[in-house]
């Protein structure tokens, strides 16, 4: 056992001890046909009965002994012998649910600290574009927590989505949105987390892990790059028997959600749908295809890196549309970050021809304003990375993908 607080349930000596000399006791038979006078008394001072003989009395103390210890163990936490009273304040929940072995614990220990705590401070408003994939988290995380009333039954709220898409579309974005707009406890899952190099310790991992959701529900449990975890099974003889047991036991413990009445969510990202297996199809339920950004979509990013300023030349954010055709978020982003950087460099270049050794801070001059220039520069200089298996996507979309028809 580990020198942990001890469970709710577990006695002192002490208290074992006057239970069962109450409930046992000590053969008091005389060779007088006499009975000796006993009497059980609690050292916190609680309990002096005596029974005189009677064993009626002796029988009704026991009882009574009995109950009160039943009900301390049960509203009471005993700790070396220390019995708190009137404590009325509810406990608080504790970080870890109580395991079986010290083993598990530890793996609990260590999933923890993949939750979590602070905000990545990413708001839906700052996700341009992707609402089909936004309403659905809305409606698989933040409805069934503010209206729990509506989603029973058949109405039960989604236990599993899919993300995917090419990659730089915002999957993770929308994660991090969950994480901080929903108030639920987030799991933020990688192979890292749950792959182990000791035999048999990858399944517990995952069942520790589900334990853990379960205890600190609602929950939501964020898989990043699922496909490094469940890939199809049997399609290759290289597949190892360790990597079998762990998707058979994700698989288990997804599957295991639907008969507890906790909230748990389970939000997975790829960027290789087609590589998951079938099984674990089915058990996410909604599957999203984050696709390129829109047209209209790419403007509202353009016009929010490259704000337009009053003083400077104007920007022109249509040609900036029409070129990044075929373009992700994590482009445009490149993109716009490849313009700023041509003003700097100019300055840069000027910085380096002076002759002084160091330019004191507080008189580094600003950096210039952005010309058109720069921007056809960084187009020649910037290229899509996600557009090439564009079709394949939409063929995964239309065989498996779920929209929301208004």
């Amino acid at each position: 056992m580990m020198a942990d607080d001890p469970m709710p349930t577990r006695w002192s000596f002490q208290d074992f001890k006057f239970y069962y000399d109450a409930k046992f006791g000590r053969k008091k038979a005389d060779r007088n046909g006499e009975t000796a006078d006993k009497a059980v008394v609690s050292t916190g001072g609680s309990l002096g009965v005596v029974s005189n003989g009677n064993p009626h009395a002796k029988k009704a103390s026991e009882m009574a002994f009995y109950e009160q210890l039943r009900t301390e163990g049960q509203n009471q936490i005993h700790s070396n012998g220390f019995s708190p009273v009137n404590m009325d304040e509810r406990p608080q929940r504790s970080l870890l649910p109580p395991f079986e072995s010290a083993e598990m614990r530890t793996l609990a220990e260590s999933l923890s600290r993949d939750i979590i705590r602070g905000s990545p401070d990413v708001k839906w408003e700052s996700i341009k574009g992707l609402e089909n994939a936004k309403r659905l988290l809305k409606e698989a995380v933040v409805m069934p927590i503010k209206y729990p009333r509506y989603f029973t039954g058949l109405l039960s709220p989604w236990k599993g989505i899919l993300l995917f898409g090419p990659p730089g579309t915002g999957k993770t974005m929308l994660a991090k949105a969950v994480a901080t707009e929903c108030n639920t406890t987030f799991f933020n899952i990688s192979a890292s987390s749950v792959v182990s190099k000791w035999r048999g310790d990858s399944e517990k991992l995952v069942k520790v892990l589900f334990e853990l959701a379960r205890h600190h529900a609602p929950s939501t449990i964020f898989l990043d790059e699922i496909d490094a975890i469940i890939s199809q099974r049997g399609e290759a003889r290289s597949e190892h028997e360790a990597s079998r047991r762990l998707k058979t036991e994700l698989l288990v413990q997804m599957d295991g959600l639907t008969r507890t009445d906790e909230l748990v969510f389970v939000l997975a990202a790829t960027n290789l749908p087609w590589e998951l297996d079938a099984a674990m199809l089915r058990r996410l339920e909604k599957r999203i295809l984050v696709p390129l950004p829109e047209p209209v979509a790419r403007r509202s990013m353009f016009e929010e890196l490259l704000p337009q300023k009053s003083d400077e030349e104007q920007i022109p954010y249509d040609l900036l549309v029409d070129q990044t055709e075929g373009f992700s978020g994590s482009d445009i982003r490149l993109l716009c970050k490849e313009t700023a950087m041509q003003p700097l460099r100019r300055l840069m270049s000027q910085l380096e021809q002076r002759q002084e050794e160091v330019v004191p801070e507080d008189e580094l001059p600003k950096v210039g304003p952005i010309r058109s220039e720069d921007i056809e520069t960084a187009l020649r200089n910037t290229r899509p990375s996600a557009h090439l298996h564009a079709h394949k996507y939409d063929k995964f979309n239309a065989d498996y993908g779920s929209q929301i028809l208004q």
